[in-house]
């Protein structure tokens, strides 16, 4: 087998590792995309199990971490928490104007005024 042959060889497997790379890149991301929901989903449904079981004991009940609170924790831990990118993992070096927009506007009620004419 010459040298043009083997070079061209090795660059068909080169190809071929690269696309099976990015296809587990893909994979491990879906997997972190996925994880993140069901452990936001984890913690609302044990907050609702937390309330239903005080409730029923007839204790009062103790107000759990508010929902910015969790929504800043799960941004700080490196995903993110916009509609464009929601549970993909974030670079902790660098912040994502979407998810800072939700957050510093999280729970606020925007009022529009009318022009009265």
């Amino acid at each position: 087998m010459d040298s043009y042959s083997k070079l061209k060889q090795l660059h068909d497997s080169m190809e071929k590792m690269t696309k099976t790379v990015e296809s587990l890149e893909n994979d491990i991301l879906e997997t972190l995309k996925e994880n993140t929901e069901l452990k936001v989903e984890n913690k609302l449904l044990r907050e609702k199990l937390d309330k239903l079981t005080q409730a029923s004991k007839n204790e009062p009940v103790v107000k759990t971490q508010s929902g910015l609170e969790s929504i800043r924790q799960i941004y700080d831990s490196g995903y993110h928490i916009c509609n464009m990118y929601y549970g993909s993992h974030r670079d902790p070096n660098a912040d994502c104007m979407f998810c800072l927009d939700i957050l510093d506007n999280f729970g606020e009620k925007k009022t529009v005024k009318k022009d009265n004419r």
